[in-house]
């Protein structure tokens, strides 16, 4: 949404936008939207909705973050 900070946002989506090429987990949820049918941005979005959940989890558990096969 066009809610909040744009700085934040848009570091959020460039963000995103790395991790869907390049982490396993993070690409197949990306395909699975686009599967679906969903547009570019939407899907990104989404991986980048669930790239706040990661961070916040990681600085929550104060743990390093290990990708999954």
């Amino acid at each position: 949404s066009k809610r909040g900070s744009p700085y934040l946002r848009k570091a959020l989506f460039s963000a995103a936008l790395v991790a869907s090429q390049h982490d396993p987990v993070l690409k197949a949820f990306y395909e699975k939207k686009r599967s679906e049918g969903k547009h570019h941005l939407t899907a990104l979005g989404a991986v980048s909705r669930k790239l706040c959940y990661i961070i916040f989890a990681i600085l929550k558990k104060n743990e390093a973050y290990e990708i999954r096969q």
